[in-house]
């Protein structure tokens, strides 16, 4: 007898308490935040994505080849990332069917992690996918998605909607004229709002190859000769300036540490021009980096950008991965944190200026309650950042959330974070937020800690006054 096909179903109080009084009241502050706009100031779509509103290829490059929170893992099962499509550009339909293929046959690899919880709401809550995927299945769900995707409800612009986003950060280069963003803004079908971001990190990183060419074309793009540490400096005012007038928000910094110690004027043009010739010392690319960052804050008090930090990231830890597939294709691994020293100078000079909102984010937990809390918990200029990329799955972001609040409380915190390539993704990864919110707020009423009017208030503000105030919006 032939057995069952498994069913895919997503239970309505998945991730809320499990303790019946406490799950009622979580029940009621979930259902209170379900349905509010999703806010995403900090993420990686495309803006063209939404602008051409060109409908999505197929199953294998909406779910799989993109997200190297999937090919990692399946890359860890065995699979070749060129047998996933990654680096390969557009796929035939037979390859796309094949690469569909490889990830509902390695389905048990994602149990437990956050990925399979996003990846099974994207497919029930969107997609209409009813039965678990498995070697027995792909063909007929990649049929099904195949079929929704021809559709015009689920066009990128649609799907926008459907979501209820209200806004969407993108990330984006200095140098980018941003047109994309422009002619969103212009054109009058289009309704919602997608701001840029202000990424400048491999301005900053003088010892790594390239750095002379890039900073060249800074000054191109800018108007002004980055040939000095001063005509660089102008030209990075000057794309922060026009990043500001096309709607950012924020600028987005992620170096291996968060070092901002200071170098005196001579010394620091000495490096820098070190640099441009290309015979600075790695000690001197360094530090004049570290210099460097310390200058990213002081324009963050002059143009209001909300400044946000994620370090301790050793990127492209498999050489041969990235020579032959390139960055951010899933072998980024983390490092140690250390905020506390790092960070002092930048600190004594600007943590309590008015103008200065500096969110830090972690992969090293340790640091949560011992470095991030506690300045949060002074600086009125520092917010947490919520887990994000290894620690956005369940249990992390309730020790976290645990963690921060001890020190710095609700207030203190960023509000959700997506960080996300994959846009199908963005509703899952923020209802996951809110239930987890809901269920650590229920915790507090159920212990007499919080009442429940109070709880309800702050799960509204994790929601929507967070981000607000944070990134300004």
């Amino acid at each position: 007898m032939t057995s069952p096909t498994p069913r895919l179903a997503l239970h309505p109080d998945r991730l809320l308490p499990t303790e019946p009084s406490t799950r009622e009241v979580a029940r009621r502050l979930y259902g209170a935040v379900r349905d509010l706009p999703i806010i995403s100031p900090h993420g990686h779509v495309d803006p063209g994505t939404l602008l051409h509103d060109t409908p999505f290829a197929d199953p294998a490059a909406l779910f799989v080849t993109p997200d190297h929170y999937v090919t990692r893992l399946l890359h860890a099962s065995g699979v070749r990332l060129d047998d996933l499509g990654v680096g390969r550009g557009p796929l035939a339909e037979d390859e796309a069917r094949a690469v569909w293929r490889r990830l509902c046959s390695h389905w048990d690899a994602f149990r437990g992690t956050p990925v399979r919880y996003w990846l099974e709401s994207e497919l029930a809550d969107i997609f209409e996918v009813t039965v678990r995927p498995s070697a027995d299945t792909a063909d007929d769900i990649y049929d099904t998605i195949a079929d929704r995707l021809a559709r015009p409800e689920y066009r990128p612009r649609a799907l926008y909607e459907r979501f209820g986003i209200s806004l969407l950060a993108t990330t984006d280069d200095p140098v980018d004229d941003l047109a994309a963003h422009a002619a969103l803004a212009a054109d009058p079908t289009w309704h919602g709002r997608v701001i840029p971001t202000f990424r400048p990190d491999r301005y900053l990183e003088v010892g790594t190859p390239g750095w002379a060419g890039h900073v060249t074309r800074l000054g191109e793009s800018a108007g002004v000769d980055t040939g000095t540490l001063a005509g660089w400096i102008a030209a990075m005012e000057a794309r922060r300036t026009h990043f500001a007038e096309h709607g950012a928000r924020s600028s987005d910094h992620s170096h291996e540490d968060v070092g901002t110690q200071p170098l005196d004027a001579a010394e620091a043009e000495r490096i820098y021009r070190a640099g441009v010739a290309g015979t600075a010392r790695v000690d001197e690319a360094v530090a004049l980096r570290r210099h460097l960052l310390l200058e990213m804050a002081r324009m963050a008090t002059e143009d209001g950008l909300t400044m946000t930090l994620h370090p301790g990231v050793r990127r492209g830890h498999h050489g041969p991965t990235l020579r032959s597939f390139g960055p951010d294709t899933g072998h980024d691994i983390p490092l140690r944190g250390d905020f506390t020293d790092p960070l002092r100078p930048l600190l004594e000079r600007f943590g309590t200026h008015p103008n200065l909102r500096l969110v830090l984010f972690t992969l090293d937990e340790t640091v949560f309650s011992r470095e991030l809390a506690p300045l949060a918990g002074f600086y009125p200029s520092v917010y947490v950042g919520a887990p994000w990329w290894f620690l956005d799955a369940p249990e992390a972001v309730r020790r976290w959330r645990s963690a921060v609040t001890e020190s710095a409380g609700l207030s203190k915190t960023s509000g959700f974070i997506d960080d996300t390539r994959a846009f199908c993704s963005i509703p899952a990864r923020h209802d996951m937020a809110r239930r987890l919110d809901s269920g650590f707020l229920a915790q507090l009423v159920t212990e007499h800690r919080l009442d429940e009017d109070e709880a309800l208030a702050a799960a509204v503000d994790l929601v929507s006054g967070r981000p607000r105030e944070v990134f300004g919006l």
